[in-house]
């Protein structure tokens, strides 16, 4: 049984960053809230919610409104406004560690170098926050972190990216119905 009531897809506001590797988290909640008709409202903080349901449990999606770098305070703003418990959130996020398209999902741990999660780790005063990686590596050679997550997709990686997001999706569907051991088991693998 699953204890995640809120999930948080991190990105970088503004139509100039919309579909760059940076704002995997944003699609992926994009996903969900299209599949389950929600729509987002203004919070009362740096963050926009959605109200959905996800097999009978009722579940808030959040978008901060701050860059990536500061996404802990909508986070945090979220968890005053709706009562949230840092263990009952899901990040989702970018990682150029990982292979394009690899999802690794994790109960808590350490932000791996990521701002975002730095942030929110940060604001909620706790590494035991669960989160979904998304790989969208690897970095290239000779090209700055920065330079690259800030980048769109390639071609070829932009064909594969609606597969990409639907599976990260449908992890997400199975740490919310099923638990997150069990989505763990099915989505933590090499694709």
């Amino acid at each position: 049984m699953s204890n995640i009531k809120a999930i948080l897809g991190l990105g970088n506001p503004g139509e100039e960053y919309a579909r760059t590797r940076h704002n995997v988290g944003y699609m992926v909640v994009d996903r969900l809230i299209e599949k389950f008709r929600g729509s987002w409202r203004p919070g009362r903080g740096e963050f926009y919610y959605a109200p959905i349901k996800i097999g009978g449990h009722d579940l808030i999606l959040l978008r901060a409104t701050t860059y990536m770098n500061i996404s802990g305070v909508g986070a945090r703003d979220a968890a005053a406004q709706f009562d949230l418990r840092p263990e009952e959130f899901l990040v989702i996020l970018d990682d150029f560690a990982i292979p394009f398209g690899t999802l690794r999902l994790r109960r808590s741990g350490s932000d791996g170098g990521h701002n975002g999660l730095a942030s929110v780790i940060f604001h909620l005063g706790t590494q035991k926050i669960p989160r979904l990686r998304v790989g969208i590596g690897p970095l290239p050679e000779g090209v700055s972190s920065v330079d690259f997550v800030l980048s769109d997709f390639s071609p070829e990686e932009q064909e594969k990216l609606p597969e990409i997001i639907s599976r990260a999706a449908e992890a997400i569907e199975v740490a919310v119905v099923r638990g997150i051991e069990r989505a763990m088991e099915l989505y933590n693998r090499k694709k």
